[in-house]
């Protein structure tokens, strides 16, 4: 069973940076798509930012510019830096990992909280 290990969440100033990390617990064959969520209290959860195997990219429109999602495909990690962070960037973070070989499942970790106080 393989499951999915976010780290780098914390709390930070307005303006400030947090780099978000995600990996599988385990050797895996490869990513196909890696994406970040967040979930803010009382809101649906958003799809934040998303990377394919191809290397194309998504970011929603309240984080373009601002954060940046990449792949590391020795280490089959993906993360998402975020600058210039505001206090509505406070959520808790998930990160998704569709796995090659694993028929497009989507495996999701447990969230790491970021806090931006103004």
């Amino acid at each position: 069973q393989v499951h999915v290990v976010e780290s780098g969440g914390g709390f930070v100033q307005a303006g400030g940076s947090l780099r978000l990390s995600c990996a599988a617990s385990r050797v895996i064959p490869g990513i196909n798509v890696g994406s970040w969520y967040r979930q803010a209290p009382g809101k649906s959860r958003e799809l934040v930012a998303q990377v394919t195997s191809a290397g194309a990219t998504y970011y929603a429109g309240s984080v373009k510019g601002r954060f940046s999602i990449s792949r590391d495909n020795i280490r089959n990690t993906v993360y998402l830096q975020m600058n210039s962070l505001q206090p509505e960037d406070t959520a808790v973070y998930y990160c998704t990992l569709v796995i090659a070989g694993s028929g497009g499942a989507g495996y999701w970790g447990q969230g790491t909280q970021v806090t931006v106080s103004s």
